[in-house]
């Protein structure tokens, strides 16, 4: 963390800010630091504290013409800015909400932006109306602190594209000993879009890092689905433990246990032969 105790106004950037915002002198001329994923009370000047707004979901994808919406939750009631970031460029702001009628930059953006406030809670939503693909980038809500201080919120990556999303088709863990070492594999086959997150937890719901290899999702249809295996190793003391294999994709999460059933490992391989036979063709 950076020291706050020279400058007059402070800015809380989120991690994708920071690179453009270094060499951006001309936009940001204070101390930038990074904004933590769910909401926490954040040391200012003056020993006071402020928290990060927690937006959902994190990951959303939608169809050319349809419409996105997403939700800032915050502590405090405040007036909200709403801005949007596209890589390598500093964040544009479209509007912010005081009052119940929302305040346009551009005025253009009236036709199909939207923000509303939770009429007893402090929560803040941003819909956007008739997608087109200009409008796929990371969105942030944001309140100012005492006017001087920007608290960005966790942020929303919007993708737009020509087709929805589509859940995994099938998923399970295959199972196989050798020596002193078991080996889990988790296959999870044909969904998209390819971005997709798989933790190993043990019996406890810990989350497990080691031995753990993450591969890379590959086309395994000829239709653009994708598939992916991770691979858990775990030494013949911690052999009858129950360990779950978690996904989050932005159509579904789920959790599977190994369950002890003993698979070849070859008719994994065998799998994934097929699917790249399918993504080559």
């Amino acid at each position: 963390m950076r020291n706050l105790s020279q400058g007059r106004a402070w800015s809380l950037f989120p991690l994708p800010f920071l690179s453009h915002m270094q060499t951006t002198q001309s936009w940001l001329q204070t101390p930038v630091f990074s904004s933590p994923h769910k909401i926490s009370v954040l040391p200012l000047p003056g020993g006071e504290g402020q928290a990060v707004p927690v937006q959902t979901p994190k990951l959303q994808r939608q169809v050319k013409g349809s419409s996105a919406h997403m939700v800032c939750a915050v502590s405090t009631n405040a007036v909200m800015h709403w801005y949007k970031h596209l890589p390598g460029e500093p964040p544009k702001r479209i509007l912010y909400l005081s009052g119940q009628s929302p305040v346009f930059d551009d005025s253009g953006d009236r036709k199909r932006f939207q923000a509303q406030k939770h009429p007893t809670e402090p929560r803040y939503v941003l819909t956007i109306d008739y997608l087109t693909s200009r409008d796929s980038g990371t969105y942030y809500c944001a309140y100012w602190f005492y006017q001087s201080i920007t608290v960005f919120g966790s942020g929303t990556k919007l993708t737009v594209s020509d087709k929805g999303n589509s859940p995994p088709a099938h998923s399970e863990i295959l199972q196989k000993n050798h020596g002193n070492q078991t080996t889990y594999v988790c296959l999870i086959e044909k969904f998209y879009p390819e971005v997709i997150r798989v933790t190993w937890t043990d019996e406890a719901h810990k989350e497990v890092t080691d031995n753990v290899v993450q591969g890379d999702p590959w086309k395994a249809t000829k239709e653009g689905k994708y598939s992916i295996s991770s691979w858990l190793t775990v030494s013949a003391a911690n052999k009858d433990k129950n360990y779950h294999c978690k996904y989050e994709h932005e159509s579904k999460e789920h959790s599977l246990q190994a369950q002890g059933t003993y698979y070849m490992l070859r008719i994994f391989i065998l799998r994934i032969i097929r699917d790249l036979t399918f993504s080559l063709q």
